[in-house]
């Protein structure tokens, strides 16, 4: 005999809704893209992924995890990390162009091929799980890193559209790469340091409103430089890591 389903109240629906609202970000993103408007649709791939940061934390303090938040969850990572990120790209750097829009099928692929292996992964129990480090770049972080050439464009200058190419690839296998990369969950912080936190997201979020496209670049260059210290630590490849 199935068990009935179990109910959710209204607070406990709001995890489901903002996975709906950066859905929603995504979309109106692919349609600023078009139109010519790359500014607002970072803004909103970026809004986007800081939903996805906070949805699902939301729900396990809520007790309303659930199979279709899941599902919802990995849909709007490829709205908006896979298909809105290329095709802004595509339509702010390449306008129409083969080659272009090979790199950026293959990146969307990759980021297909990505969520796809997750999925996978959190449905098998693996034993030597690695847990707080992901295998490959998340596809949030793979989105940032894929348009660091509009930063580029805006903050120095437009890059030949072979190079722009070349780095959609690149950073595509670096989303389905067996490459450790560490997440958030490795940082633990006391109470007594959350007010240097609070302060540091302050600054941050000054600095990409005052100088965006810089602010841009830098996060990209950190975080590349925190990808190349996880490949040159060889004790992060004995053990098999987590599908996160």
């Amino acid at each position: 005999m199935s068990r009935p389903p179990r109910r959710l109240s209204l607070a406990q629906q709001v995890p489901n809704l903002m996975t709906l609202g950066a859905i929603c970000a995504g979309l109106t993103a692919i349609r600023f893209a078009i139109e010519g408007r790359p500014d607002q649709a970072i803004l909103l791939i970026v809004l986007a992924a800081i939903l996805d940061g906070l949805d699902g934390r939301l729900a396990r303090m809520l007790q309303s995890e659930s199979a279709i938040g899941a599902e919802l969850d990995s849909l709007a990572d490829f709205l908006n990390f896979g298909a809105a990120t290329g095709l802004l790209v595509y339509f702010t750097l390449f306008g129409t162009g083969g080659l272009g829009w090979v790199a950026v099928l293959i990146y969307v692929i990759c980021c297909v091929m990505r969520l796809a292996r997750f999925n996978v992964g959190t449905k098998s129990t693996e034993a030597d799980a690695m847990p707080g480090w992901f295998t490959g770049v998340p596809s949030p972080a793979g989105a940032m890193l894929a348009l660091m050439p509009i930063a580029v464009d805006r903050a120095f200058g437009p890059l030949p559209p072979a190079v722009v190419a070349l780095w959609l690839v690149f950073v595509g296998w670096l989303l389905i790469s067996r490459i450790r990369t560490p997440s958030l969950k490795l940082v633990q912080l006391g109470p007594q340091n959350m007010r240097y936190v609070f302060v540091g997201v302050i600054a941050l979020g000054a600095i990409l409103f005052t100088w965006p496209w810089q602010g841009l670049l830098a996060l990209d260059v950190a975080y590349l430089l925190v990808v190349l210290w996880s490949v040159r630590r060889p004790r992060l490849w004995r053990k098999k890591p987590s599908q996160d």
